[in-house]
């Protein structure tokens, strides 16, 4: 079985990419993020026509997100993060599919920091941190996929170079360490477990040249629990993707299950 996520920065304008990367790639499970559309807009039929069923929570021009899922549909389980019942942003949503639980994630990214964004930032990641515990207790195979805006270290595995992002709020010490106690709460970082010190970038700034240069940062994360990350097989990021025309800015990050 093979589970992507991909930030698709727009799926309406992104839909010719989505259903050709798709055709190419053949994910049977997918988590979606910025879907910048209303619940009204998402192209569902498209999708199903494509092979997919599909779960969505939009927003008009921002966040946003769904769990497609290969010849079957998701079930829904929840549609925002436990924690804060005022939170209505469109960044959250949890499904059973083919005998799993998936979470489509869109961390908040927290810039400018300091400030209110940062402090949302880390009070989004602190329930997410609480609802990934009660995840976890249950024992059930779990993925948590999504554009997680953290940046785990320094290493150029993660980060081009940091010169230019010191005061972002991707590389800050609250959400790393908020990061990294996931990892030590028993959650598997899917790439790093495959890959333990590859560069394998998710994101390229639009600005600066970054993408010709290869000047990336890997922010989008596929977290396994632990029945699932000991049947893991593979994991990769679909590069290529970033270089199509009229791209995100993020490129499809992936895993397989034996």
């Amino acid at each position: 079985m093979k589970i992507a996520s991909w930030n698709i920065n727009g799926i309406q304008a992104r839909l010719p990419l989505l259903l050709r990367w798709l055709a190419e790639a053949e994910p049977d499970i997918v988590c979606l993020q910025e879907l910048k559309a209303p619940d009204a807009k998402f192209p569902v039929d498209a999708l199903n026509a494509a092979g997919y069923g599909a779960l969505w929570r939009g927003q008009p021009s921002w966040n946003g997100v769904a769990i497609l899922a290969r010849d079957v549909e998701p079930i829904e389980i929840r549609r925002a993060l436990p924690g804060d019942a005022d939170d209505a942003e469109a960044r959250y949503l949890e499904a059973a599919v083919e005998g799993m639980i998936v979470a489509s994630i869109y961390l908040p990214n927290g810039n400018p920091q300091p400030g209110p964004k940062f402090d949302r930032k880390n009070a989004w990641f602190a329930r997410l941190l609480a609802h990934a515990g009660s995840l976890a207790e249950t024992n059930l195979p779990v993925v948590l996929a999504g554009d997680w805006n953290v940046v785990p270290t320094d290493d150029v595995a993660d980060i081009y170079d940091t010169r230019s992002w010191k005061k972002d709020a991707l590389l800050q010490p609250e959400p790393r360490a908020a990061w990294q106690q996931l990892l030590a709460s028993g959650w598997t970082d899917a790439i790093r477990a495959r890959h333990p010190d590859a560069p394998l970038y998710t994101f390229w700034d639009y600005l600066r040249q970054r993408w010709p240069r290869n000047a990336g940062l890997r922010i989008d994360h596929l977290l396994l629990s632990p029945p699932l990350a000991e049947v893991l097989t593979d994991a990769g990021v679909d590069r290529d993707v970033r270089g199509w025309e009229r791209a995100s800015d993020h490129a499809p990050v992936w895993l397989t299950l034996g």
